[in-house]
């Protein structure tokens, strides 16, 4: 079964600067939804707007459907991994990834150098090592959609490669909505584009379409 993810009617000001006006958004599952936008634009913003962590007078976030005020509270539908660290620092990975739900053996198969670190608190690890291990979790937690936030940051090329195709492979079981600064890697794993200008955002059909937005020049 396919789900969907909309998000329209939502309006945004910061000190009387218009952020976020006549947006509309759809996520799919089984497709992953890039959303580019300059520095500034409100692309994080968006995202918490949807995930009901940042308040607004009017928006209308629903999955299926149904209308859903505060989807933070509903992980079966929505998770998010914000641009900073989420969990806290002092838990150890063995309790993270047990309440989580997500395999931890999984997880080392594919990158065996965590082995080590099963009884270590998150906030031991680097900066690179933490932030892979939190868009593990959210890329695996079992729910309709995931929101990824700078999901590449802090990341060496080889962790970055090895996280997209994860990315593209759960996407079986879930849809996504992806930002981050590193562009063309949102265009090569995305099956849609949005582009965010000026409060509003725009849904591309093309490369060409990206750059006629005047977000970046693409096609060279």
């Amino acid at each position: 079964m396919i789900h969907t993810l909309e998000a329209d009617g939502i309006d945004l000001s910061f000190s009387g600067r218009k952020i976020l006006s006549d947006i509309y958004i759809k996520c799919e599952t089984g497709k992953i939804t890039g959303l580019l936008g300059r520095n500034g634009q409100g692309k994080s913003c968006l995202m918490q707007v949807i995930y009901g962590s940042l308040s607004v007078k009017s928006k209308s976030v629903r999955v299926d459907g149904s209308y859903i005020p505060d989807a933070y509270k509903r992980s079966d539908l929505l998770v998010y991994m914000p641009q900073f660290n989420f969990v806290p620092g002092a838990l150890k990975l063995e309790r993270i990834f047990r309440d989580l739900e997500v395999e931890f053996s999984a997880f080392t198969r594919q990158f065996p150098i965590y082995n080590q670190f099963f009884q270590s608190s998150i906030s031991s690890l680097s900066g690179g090592q933490r932030r892979l291990v939190e868009l593990y979790l959210i890329v695996m937690t079992k729910s309709h959609f995931a929101m990824l936030d700078e999901p590449f940051s802090h990341l060496s090329p080889i962790q970055i490669d090895q996280m997209k195709e994860l990315i593209i492979d759960e996407k079986r079981n879930k849809g996504f909505l992806v930002t981050d600064h590193m562009y063309r890697h949102i265009t090569e794993i995305s099956d849609n584009i949005y582009v965010l200008v000026n409060g509003k955002v725009h849904l591309t059909s093309s490369l060409e379409d990206i750059e006629n937005l005047g977000y970046a020049y693409l096609s060279k």
